[in-house]
């Protein structure tokens, strides 16, 4: 998160603190929102090895994801020295899909952000 950027979203403030613990790894889950329902629809895995970018940087990458999206959800994960190698990214990943199926509460454990990057929380029906 660039300072001179200002203030930011409530995820820029979050990338800011999280990442003064050092690089990490964040499993990332786009849902779409149809009160009652939250619905995820894709994930992935990226390796967070700066703060420079902000949402607005952030919504231009999800936009590859190919789906309108009304939340996604960030998992940050660290082994010893920050980041997580690929392959175990991609079984917590796996994990945390299905965590998800089981339980859409699961998204509260993450930071989880509106489309325009504010918090957002998952209430139960």
């Amino acid at each position: 998160m660039s300072t001179s950027r200002g203030l930011g979203t409530d995820f820029d403030r979050w990338l800011g603190k999280m990442f003064r613990k050092g690089p990490f790894t964040a499993l990332i889950v786009l849902v779409r929102i149809a009160e009652p329902r939250v619905e995820p629809l894709r994930s992935s895995f990226v390796h967070v090895v700066g703060d420079e970018i902000d949402w607005g940087d952030i919504v231009l990458m999800l936009r590859g994801a190919g789906v309108n999206w009304d939340g996604a959800a960030f998992f940050p994960t660290r082994e010893a020295g920050g980041l997580v190698p690929d392959e175990l990214a991609g079984t917590r990943l796996r994990e945390l899909e299905s965590a998800l199926r089981e339980d859409r509460l699961t998204l509260n454990k993450g930071a989880f952000f509106d489309a325009w990057g504010r918090n957002l929380q998952v209430q139960e029906a």
